[in-house]
């Protein structure tokens, strides 16, 4: 029996899952051909990010902490540090060195 150890960003979207957070991940080229990776986390009561990012686990890493950071549920003590990391960081000082960008996508309801 193979025993498979789990990559850092797998344990992520493990504990996004166990929190009850659906996601998904995707990587693309942007225009000047370089590869970019997209992940998706969303729940049943209308909150959802998407975060980009230019390597698969930044990704991951950075979703869990917008989830965190702004009132979800923090799924280990790695996203509570990444939350205190930017809860005080001014999205317009970034511009020049943002390696990731987080969106929260407002919930649209019946």
């Amino acid at each position: 029996m193979a025993n498979h150890q789990m990559k850092d960003w797998e344990i992520i979207a493990d504990n996004l899952s166990k929190a009850g957070w659906s996601w998904g991940c995707v990587s693309a080229l942007d225009s000047d051909g370089r590869t970019i990776w997209i992940a998706d986390a969303h729940r049943d009561d209308g909150k959802r990010f998407i975060v980009r990012a230019e390597e698969k686990l930044t990704a991951f890493v950075e979703l869990e902490s917008a989830i965190c950071a702004r009132g979800g549920f923090c799924v280990d003590k790695l996203a509570k540090f990444l939350s205190a990391l930017c809860v005080d960081r001014d999205p317009e000082s970034d511009k020049g060195d943002n390696f990731a960008t987080i969106e929260k996508i407002p919930s649209v309801r019946d």
